[in-house]
C-alpha cells in the first residue's frame, strides 16, 4: 500500500523526465505552474497524461504521454535526435494547494516508442518493472556473451578510448579524421560520440566501417550533419570472435565466454547419415 495519498480534493498529476544526458523536464496537468523540490513544474506544456494500466502480476505497466512539441523543452529535434531515448520518467500525484515532489508515487518508467505527427508527439512509456521480463541465463553461442568493457570482460574502456576532430565530412554517417593512424577495422562495431558541435550530448552511434585513412562510417546517421572541426570520442569495437578479437585484438582470450567449437545443426545431423 502507498504510504501517502494525495488529498483527492486538490489532487493533480505531475511528471518528471530525466534524460540520459541533458536537463530534466518538469510537467504538470494543473492549470498553473507548481513549484516543489526546488523545481518548477510547467503547466503550459501541452502535456497530457492519457492513462495508466497495470496488473497484479509482473506484466509491465503501460503509460501514454502526449503533448505539443516545442513546449517545455520537448521539441521536435530533441525527440527525433534521440535526446529522450531511454530517459527515466517519474509520475506522481500531489496536492496543487501544497505541492510536494513525489508525494504519491504512481510509477517509474522509461520512455519508449515515440510517434511524431505534425506539431504533436505521442510517447509510450514502459514501467521499470519491464526489466524483470528480460530473459537471463547462459546461452550457448559461438560468439562471446560478454560486452566489451563489462566486469566479466575485464577490458578498460577508458584506456582504449581515443579522441580526435573531423577533417572531412561526406554525409551525416560518413566522415574522416586524417590524423587517425590505427589499422583498418580497429573501430568497426565500436562507438562514436561527439563532444563538440551540434551533436554534443546526443546518443552515441555504432561504427559500421573504419578505414586506415581515418574514414569512419556509422550505422545510423547523426541527427545534425557533422562539420569539420567537431570533436569526438571513439571506442574500438569487438565482434565477439575468439581468435580475431579476444586473442589477437585484445589479448584477452582467457576471458572469452563463447562456444566457438560447438557443432552446428548441419554438422551433427550428418552423423550416421552416410
Amino acid at each position: 500500500m502507498k504510504s501517502v495519498i494525495a488529498d483527492y480534493r486538490y489532487r493533480t498529476i505531475c511528471l518528471r523526465i530525466v534524460p540520459v544526458s541533458g536537463s530534466p523536464i518538469y510537467l504538470t496537468r494543473h492549470v498553473r505552474d507548481l513549484v516543489m523540490g526546488g523545481h518548477t513544474y510547467l503547466s503550459a506544456s501541452g502535456y497530457d497524461f492519457t492513462g495508466y494500466s497495470a496488473t497484479a502480476g509482473l506484466n509491465p505497466a503501460m503509460i501514454d504521454l502526449e503533448g505539443i512539441s516545442g513546449l517545455a523543452g520537448i521539441g521536435y529535434n530533441e525527440i527525433a535526435s534521440g535526446v529522450f531515448d531511454n530517459a527515466r520518467a517519474y509520475l506522481f500525484a500531489t496536492t496543487w494547494n501544497a505541492p510536494v515532489e513525489d508525494e504519491e508515487p504512481i510509477v517509474a518508467s522509461f520512455l519508449g516508442k515515440t510517434t511524431l505527427k505534425d506539431a504533436r508527439y505521442s510517447i509510450e512509456e514502459m514501467s521499470l518493472e519491464d526489466a524483470l521480463n528480460q530473459s537471463v541465463g547462459l546461452t550457448c553461442l559461438p560468439a562471446c556473451i560478454h560486452t566489451l568493457g563489462d566486469s566479466w570482460c575485464g577490458i578498460s574502456l577508458p584506456a582504449i578510448t581515443v579522441s580526435g576532430t573531423l577533417t572531412a565530412v561526406t554525409s551525416a554517417s560518413i566522415m574522416r579524421d586524417a590524423a587517425r593512424g590505427e589499422a583498418a577495422d580497429r573501430f568497426a562495431y565500436g562507438t562514436l560520440v561527439f563532444t563538440s558541435g551540434a551533436n554534443t550530448g546526443l546518443k552515441l552511434r555504432e561504427v559500421k566501417r573504419y578505414e586506415a585513412d581515418g574514414t569512419i562510417e556509422v550505422f545510423e546517421p547523426f541527427h545534425y550533419p557533422p562539420v569539420i572541426g567537431d570533436a569526438y570520442l571513439m571506442v574500438p569495437g569487438c565482434r565477439k570472435r575468439r581468435s580475431e578479437d579476444c586473442r589477437d585484438k585484445y589479448n584477452n582470450v582467457i576471458n572469452f565466454l563463447g562456444f566457438a567449437d560447438i557443432p552446428t545443426s548441419s554438422q551433427y545431423s550428418q552423423v550416421g547419415g552416410g
